[in-house]
């Protein structure tokens, strides 16, 4: 912005800003910033959703970017714009993200500055600034946000001519990052999350969908990152999943099944899908019912006690070495009786009319459990490991049909 050093109060014809104007700007700048951005959310909602959301930070940042180097051209107009210039093409690109036209971006850019020309003209009058110089101040204002325009439609027109298979492509490979397993490059994902307009949550819910897997992409929304061709379909939401997401996801997911993952920090992105995996695993096996949309936070017993089949294994040789010598169905009996005790602790009367037999039947199992098991029975270690081990076996025993 050129400019020509001249006094305050000059009568000359239109011209640049003299450099002392900056002086009498720049303590209007906090309380401006705040002005515009109360005038801009009233005029424009949906922008005062983006401010409460993961984006609202920078988008602050971008506002005061633009105001304060309209103030710094004006003292120093070879001042670096690189900052500012940044800043409106990811604005620009944001809105095309968004799905928005320029439109709007351009109305919120005219109306902040007729904010910023409106308290101009009160300091104006404080400090009895000329017409002639005020004449100066708008042109040079409403030139600046035709720059800023400029810029934004820049990285709005960057999006647009990406296709949105590239775009598409972008946004699976951000996804596969995320869910690597292992450290990823920071700037690698930092990348990524700038070329598709995505902000990096601090944590994130991964969703496992049962295969052949479709999106209605309208009912989807729009900050979702899908995977849906891999042969195990994912996709992945910024943050918890809410009555909100969830109604949404039963309806972008009418015809399929999935399992909802736990919400974990996005670095543990790649055990919320496992979590999620290995659920329908065990819908498919028997062990947890079917269901449109089934949430590990409901199976996380189930989860624990089948996470090592073959540490399972293991653990019931040890924890039922005391019954091994005896006959099947003798044993059978025995273990499902200690299994109702444990589960219940229970009189002999409720015990048997859960086992269907009489309390006597009852008493005499819970004697030979007693002799054969002794201490493993007091010590409470060593009761809930064999707990543990029986209601697993229990489980498991719904995918074979088997007694555990």
């Amino acid at each position: 912005m050129p400019h020509l050093i001249q006094p305050l109060d000059t009568e000359d014809p239109l011209g640049p800003l003299p450099q002392e104007f900056a002086a009498i700007m720049r303590p209007e700048l906090p309380s401006l910033i705040k002005e515009i951005g109360v005038e801009v959310t009233r005029a424009y909602p949906e922008y005062a959703r983006l401010l409460d959301g993961p984006n609202g930070q920078a988008i602050r940042v971008g506002v005061e970017q633009s105001l304060s180097s309209f103030v710094d051209l004006v003292a120093e107009p070879t001042s670096p714009t690189t900052l500012r210039d940044d800043m409106c093409r990811r604005f620009g690109r944001f809105e095309a993200y968004e799905g928005r036209s320029m439109d709007t971006l351009q109305g919120a850019y005219r109306l902040g500055a007729r904010v910023a020309l409106r308290r101009a003209k009160k300091v104006g009058q404080s400090y009895h600034l000329s017409p002639t110089l005020m004449l100066s101040f708008a042109d040079a204002l409403f030139a600046y946000v035709d720059e800023l325009e400029s810029l934004s439609r820049e990285g709005f027109l960057e999006v647009q001519s990406q296709s949105g298979e590239h775009s598409e492509a972008l946004r699976r490979r951000l996804l596969h990052l995320i869910l690597a397993g292992r450290p990823a490059p920071g700037s690698a994902i930092a990348d990524l999350c700038e070329q598709v307009g995505w902000a990096l949550p601090e944590e994130v819910t991964l969703i496992a969908v049962r295969a052949p897997a479709e999106l209605d992409r309208l009912r989807a929304d729009r900050d979702l990152l899908v995977d849906l061709s891999a042969p195990q379909p994912h996709l992945l939401i910024p943050g918890a999943l809410d009555d909100a997401r969830r109604s949404m996801l039963e309806q972008a997911l009418p015809a399929g099944r999935a399992a909802i993952g736990l919400t974990v920090p996005t670095a543990l992105a790649c055990e919320s899908i496992r979590w999620a995996r290995r659920v329908l695993e065990l819908v498919d096996s028997g062990v947890i019912d079917d269901a449109p949309l089934i949430r590990c936070e409901d199976h996380l017993t189930t989860l624990w006690l089948l996470s090592d089949p073959a540490l399972l294994d293991q653990l019931a040789q040890r924890e039922l070495a005391a019954v091994a010598g005896i006959s099947a169905t003798r044993r059978d009996r025995l273990v499902e009786t200690l299994r109702i005790w444990l589960d219940t602790r229970g009189t002999a009367a409720q015990m048997g009319a859960l086992l269907d037999v009489h309390p006597q039947t009852v008493r005499y199992r819970m004697r030979s459990l007693e002799n054969i098991f002794g201490d493993q029975l007091v010590d409470p270690e060593s009761r809930f490991a064999t707990e543990a081990v029986l209601r697993a076996l229990r489980l498991r025993s719904r995918s074979t049909g088997t007694s555990p």
